[in-house]
């Protein structure tokens, strides 16, 4: 779009909204200064390749009808194989509805940007088609994916396969069922406060946050970029690994990534390996919260001992910080979501590296235009930030970016003496989705209740996966595996002897295949 050059009226009202104090002269001279940067910018315009037609020959997909989405878990069907080669051939794969396929919306659940679609595929996107992956369509996520239940999309709620009357978690809430029924083999997840373990955990699959910056989140919509992480769901630990294989790796665009030289990515032969002699930690803390499920705890602590048959060794370890853990996230996600996913126009600035221009602007005019669109829960974040910003403005931010470091060393700690952390990955099994007159707290509950143990290593930036290890009322239930930053393998290996040796879940009673 061309850029004019701004009237004294625009001036004004600039200037009035800050105070300037700058009289009508003033402003008739800084106007007239103005006229050779807004001459650049159009240059920009011309140098720059965003105004190009997109260049793409794909399958672009459709909307599929309630007969084919019965779960409300699709929110666009394609199929797209660019290669018939390689580890993914023969793998179908689903996206998360805020990481871009090329063609397709990218609606990161809200109806604010149903009319966007990308130019250019993420870096995972373009990873999996390389490895002759065939990408079947967008899942739908949570409403700006701001919500660890499944009831917040703008597309409608998501239904867990093992009860639709329940939650499937969020906010990766599409991809897990669509996982979970065997739509496909394998999905892209993003997780910021649990949002791959979280819908992993109450269907029953596999999901794993990655050690943050293993994975390139170039082409996803942030919401801060010390929280930003995506990572595979399956049904399998052998698809998990295979997945995180393809996915992995330096990506020169993400300037999230420090990768160790010496990290190896071959995950796939971690999953066999004995797990004789390895140090487990049942994390005290990860226990008894306030809203667990006293058997979501004694499954967890049950299962897991039964690798002491295998020669596993299992100690409790504490780690009092945990507890404070939510208060450093929220120090982090508040002010840090307003200024990167709202006032930054969803990629924010500071950083070096792939920036989505037409998504920024898309973005940060259609929500200041529609603010009144935005989910409760980013109104209720925007509310705080504005407060905080009036009242101590990047404060608190800073004192949780700070103590972010004291809470990684006290994992880093606690991970000198043990191999492994678990924990159940949530406190309690799915939980009702709220119905459509319920109560602005119901809804509040159920997005944010099931986050104490997810959350923390968003912050710390700890590889964590959830693994199924039980059923509670024909439910089920997920034990979180934590390890040291970038020893993604001891958590493959743990899953897998888990799998073959302690639990395997039943197929869940709804399927989703027409």
């Amino acid at each position: 779009m061309a850029l004019n050059n701004p009237t004294m009226d625009e001036l004004a009202r600039i200037a009035e909204q800050y105070n300037f104090q700058l009289s009508t002269e003033d402003l008739q001279v800084i106007q007239a200064t103005l006229i050779p940067t807004v001459q650049g910018f159009e240059r920009l315009d011309q140098l720059s390749d965003s105004s190009s037609p997109m260049a793409i020959e794909r399958d672009l997909g459709y909307a599929p009808p309630t007969s084919e989405n019965p779960l409300g878990a699709w929110y666009w069907k394609a199929t797209i194989q660019e290669n018939t080669d390689g580890p993914l051939a023969g793998k179908t794969v689903a996206i998360k509805d805020n990481i871009a396929v090329a063609g397709l919306p990218l609606t990161n659940g809200s109806r604010l940007l149903t009319e966007f679609r990308p130019r250019s595929d993420a870096t995972v996107v373009q990873r999996i088609l390389q490895a002759g992956g065939t990408i079947r369509g967008k899942a739908v996520c949570e409403n700006l994916c701001f919500s660890g239940g499944s009831h917040t999309s703008d597309s409608g709620p998501v239904r867990n396969p093992y009860d639709p009357t329940r939650s499937a978690g969020g906010s990766s809430s599409g991809s897990a069922v669509l996982v979970a029924t065997g739509e496909v083999d394998m999905a892209l997840g993003g997780d910021q406060g649990g949002s791959i373990r979280i819908p992993s955990s109450w269907c029953g699959i596999y999901g794993l946050k990655p050690t943050w910056g293993l994975v390139p989140y170039t082409g996803a919509f942030p919401i801060e970029p010390t929280l930003d992480h995506l990572g595979p769901m399956a049904r399998t630990v052998k698809d998990v690994a295979l997945l995180l294989e393809v996915i992995a790796g330096p990506d020169r665009l993400d300037p999230r990534q420090v990768i160790p030289p010496e990290i190896s990515f071959r995950y796939l032969d971690a999953i066999d390996q004995p797990i004789e002699g390895l140090r487990i930690g049942l994390l005290q803390e990860g226990f008894s919260w306030p809203q667990s499920d006293p058997v979501v705890d004694e499954i967890v602590q049950t299962q897991i001992h039964k690798l002491e048959s295998l020669g596993a060794k299992i100690k409790p370890v504490s780690i009092p910080l945990h507890r404070d853990a939510m208060a450093i996230w929220n120090g982090i996600g508040i002010e840090g979501t307003l200024g990167t996913m709202l006032w930054g126009n969803a990629y924010g600035s500071g950083w070096k590296g792939y920036y989505d221009p037409e998504l920024m602007a898309f973005w940060g005019q259609t929500w200041r235009h529609n603010a009144a669109a935005l989910p409760y829960t980013v109104k209720q974040l925007i509310l705080m930030a504005e407060y905080l910003r009036s009242q101590a403005p990047g404060r608190y931010y800073g004192m949780a970016q700070n103590l972010s470091r004291t809470l990684t060393a006290a994992y880093d700690s606690a991970l000198e003496s043990v191999d492994v952390i678990v924990m159940p990955t949530l406190p309690m099994t799915a939980t009702p989705l709220p119905s459509p007159d319920a109560s602005l707290e119901e809804l509040f509950q159920r997005a944010f209740e099931m986050l104490p143990n997810t959350a923390p290593f968003d912050v710390t930036g700890h590889p964590a996966i959830t693994i199924p290890i039980g059923m509670e009322n024909g439910l089920p239930v997920g034990l979180m595996a934590v390890a040291r930053r970038f020893d993604e393998r001891t958590l493959i290996g743990i899953a897998g002897a888990v799998e073959q040796y302690v639990f395997q879940p039943p197929e869940p009673p709804v399927r989703m295949s027409v």
